[in-house]
């Protein structure tokens, strides 16, 4: 249950990475996180994919029925700057968590050691102000071209974090087009939803203000401004890019209302942090006509079953 009359600063991280080089980019965002957390945030939410990168307009060598070696090597270069969970780099996320004393949300790329060695996946984390990591959610189902580079989440990531200042959780970029991967979400009293993403389109403001009414929550939308320019000399020379514009990703982070009202944003064409307080009353007073799980279900018609077991390969059976 929402606390009565709590407020919660939060702030929107709209920034490229340093690309493909991880610890720069860790860098980075540790000095984006101290600089909010210096104007008051309590609660603190960076873009999909940020370290190490979103590999916008690259096609990694990959057409249909074939890969290049030059393709590979960026996979390689890709696969060795991904995020080890837990590893050197969550350490370092959780040690400035706790210097500012904030809650922390930073997508990441994720190579999941216990699942697959050679397998990445778009990946969440949530970090509590202590610096322990509270949890994560892997995305369910990459997009597109996406899927030739990352591996799909099971239902076992389908993660809300239960704080002081109400429940914070979310989906990543287009999974917020699955109306069941949504309601899973509402049933678990998401209050401050998280929507990092991609998608730079003004389709998708009507998406956030969607999701905020739909459910009755905070929804805090989070993209990168990214250039061609700001891809590593190496790469920048692949044809991948060569009709890809200058601005690759114009932003439109954004922080709605639970009745779709735009608090903050959308940010466009530059690099910036949206801040907003939020007054966590409001969830329940706008719940008042409408709760989708409550008043306003049917179960009686509808009805969904959602699998929270860890999905893998190999199971290892007992011999005896």
């Amino acid at each position: 249950m929402t606390p009565k009359n709590k407020h919660l600063k939060v702030a929107v991280v709209q920034a490229a990475p340093v690309l493909f080089d991880r610890e720069a980019t860790v860098e980075k965002a540790c000095g984006l996180i101290e600089q909010a957390a210096a104007q008051g945030a309590q609660f603190i939410l960076f873009p999909e994919a940020y370290i190490p990168a979103y590999p916008r307009g690259l096609a990694f060598g990959t057409v249909v029925g074939s890969r290049s070696p030059v393709g590979r090597r960026v996979w390689q270069n890709y696969w060795e700057n991904a995020v080890e969970v837990p590893g050197p780099t969550t350490k370092k996320l959780g040690e400035v968590a706790k210097k500012t004393n904030v809650y922390l949300a930073m997508g990441i790329i994720e190579r999941d050691m216990e699942r697959s060695t050679g397998t990445l996946y778009c990946t969440l984390l949530y970090y509590g102000p202590d610096g322990r990591l509270l949890g994560k959610h892997q995305k369910l189902k990459p997009t597109a071209g996406e899927r030739l580079i990352w591996g799909e989440g099971d239902g076992s990531t389908l993660t809300v974090i239960q704080t002081e200042f109400g429940n914070i959780g979310g989906l990543i970029c287009w999974e917020n087009y699955m109306p069941l991967a949504r309601m899973a979400m509402y049933h678990k009293a998401v209050e401050v939803y998280l929507a990092p993403t991609a998608d730079a389109r003004d389709t998708w403001q009507a998406t956030l203000r969607h999701i905020a009414c739909e459910g009755r929550c905070f929804v805090l939308g989070c993209n990168q401004y990214m250039t061609k320019e700001m891809y590593p000399d190496d790469l920048k020379n692949l044809k991948d890019l060569d009709e890809q514009p200058e601005i690759m990703c114009r932003g439109g982070s954004a922080i709605i209302s639970p009745l779709g009202k735009v608090l903050a944003g959308p940010l466009y064409d530059q690099e910036g942090i949206l801040f907003a307080e939020l007054d966590l009353g409001a969830i329940a007073r706008s719940k008042f006509d409408f709760d989708v799980v409550g008043h306003y279900a049917r179960p009686d018609v509808f009805q969904l079953i959602v699998n929270e077991k860890p999905s893998s390969s190999v199971v290892a059976g007992d011999n005896k």
